[in-house]
């Protein structure tokens, strides 16, 4: 099979891959506490589905611990080959405040090539470019192939770990590939070799035995929605750096983006100023940053006129590579109880950490998708960081320390990944399927008979 064959038949399976992944991104697989289990299920069975239509000789689902099950799927290398781990998930983000979307976040819906939904983007996009790549071989890997799709990846995605710890050979490859990122650009090819960690809990902060009127005690009574207001703030200064002692600034080396293409990738409205100090690449791949992404507050609709005895905020840490999730929650936590005004009872649950990850130097792997990326895109990969993390990606690294792992895929900055009106760009699910199938035709070309 030639370069020449791969790019027409991952064209011609086009048609079929984005039907398909209408149907997966039809499925609201929220795997979050709360939501309903059955379509998470569903999603792992066409999830399962999609892989035995690649032409895998093994699949099946595989049960995860305190999770939802895995979809896994295998064919044997050729004699000399090296085998490839392909990663993807298939549950997804909450849709959030549906009111902000323009489409319904679970009926798929394509304007100007772009397919909008839930999903669409992150990770169904990576599945299905895993299944379109395959495809093109008809069976006939030039590699060893591994695939593995994960069913919580957007929730407590560390319990894959434990499974992957206790069951390594069943993982085990030369190289793996990580489809759950993207590149800054539409059509700006890049391979990602820094990735943030995380950490992330709940804040509760009580001040009163119950709501009491703000006619008789406001001005005295202490204002737990008040309390958590100032806590919550006193964790930047005023120019959006962070405060919190042990938290320090990093550095990135590789290039980030301008602050035009930052603003227009995140929709910074006119007027508005970006936060923080340093450069951009400093301040999105090697630095922490804490986001509060939820509140538990009364709604303006259901207001009524009383001082609020219970608040509680969701706390978001993104942590740099180097950084221990773990250490810098509590950073965050022991710093928001010393900051807490009048006396406040503060308490802390459902703390979730994910790792970082950083990439080493290059080697066949590297080369061979230098190689495909090039032909693919017309152009040679640069290397970026991401913002978002991965928490399978540090433990794939501790069990197979020889491997390389490669991060690309089909998202880009600007797709709105975990907000409203999340969509994929066609055209970049076409160019990411092409890269890898190439990339598995040029890596198979190492083989040592």
């Amino acid at each position: 099979m030639t370069p020449d064959h791969i790019e027409r038949a991952v064209a011609a399976g086009m048609p079929q891959a984005v039907e398909e992944l209408k149907r997966l991104v039809s499925i609201p697989s929220v795997a979050f506490p709360g939501h309903p289990e059955e379509p998470v299920l569903a999603a792992a069975a066409v999830t399962e589905e999609l892989l035995r239509s690649a032409g895998l000789t093994h699949v099946q689902q595989i049960p995860v611990e305190n999770s939802f099950p895995a979809v896994y799927g295998e064919a044997p290398a050729p004699p000399g080959a090296p085998t490839v781990l392909l990663y993807a998930h298939y549950d997804v983000q909450p849709p959030g405040d549906l009111s902000s979307w323009r489409t319904p976040p679970f009926e798929p819906t394509i304007v100007n090539n772009q397919m909008f939904g839930r999903g669409a983007a992150d990770d169904k996009s990576g599945v299905i470019a895993h299944v379109l790549a395959l495809r093109a071989f008809q069976g006939q890997f030039p590699v060893g192939v591994k695939v593995i799709v994960e069913g919580q990846e957007e929730y407590a995605g560390e319990r894959l770990e434990a499974f992957v710890e206790r069951n390594p050979e069943l993982l085990r490859a030369d190289a793996i590939v990580v489809a759950d990122c993207g590149n800054p650009k539409l059509g700006d090819p890049a391979v990602t070799t820094s990735l943030r960690g995380m950490s992330a809990f709940t804040v509760e902060v009580r001040t009163l035995r119950e709501a009491v009127h703000s006619g008789s005690f406001g001005g005295a009574a202490p204002d737990a929605l008040a309390a958590l207001m100032r806590m919550l703030s006193g964790l930047h200064d005023e120019h959006g750096d962070i405060r919190v002692p042990g938290l320090p600034r990093g550095s990135f080396l590789g290039q980030g983006p301008t602050e035009e293409e930052f603003r227009a990738s995140a929709g910074v409205l006119n007027g508005v100023s970006l936060v923080g100090s340093g450069s951009l690449a400093d301040r999105l791949w090697a630095s922490y940053a804490i986001t509060v992404t939820g509140l538990d507050v009364p709604s303006v609709s259901g207001a009524v006129n009383a001082v609020q005895p219970v608040a509680r905020a969701r706390v978001t840490v993104r942590v740099p590579p180097a950084g221990d999730p773990k250490i810098a929650a509590e950073s965050v936590m022991e710093f928001l109880q010393q900051i807490a005004p009048w006396g406040a009872q503060v308490m802390f649950s459902d703390l979730v950490i994910g790792s970082g990850f950083q990439a080493d130097s290059g080697g066949k792997a590297r080369t061979a998708l230098n190689r495909a990326m090039e032909r693919a895109y017309g152009r040679a990969p640069r290397d970026v960081g991401q913002g978002g993390s991965i928490p399978l990606v540090n433990t794939l690294l501790r069990q197979f320390p020889l491997a390389e792992i490669l991060l690309f895929g089909a998202e880009d900055e600007g797709c709105a990944a975990h907000a409203p009106n999340e969509r994929l760009d066609l055209e970049e699910l076409r160019r990411t399927a092409t890269t890898e199938a190439l990339f598995l035709l040029e890596l198979g070309q190492t083989a040592t008979v």
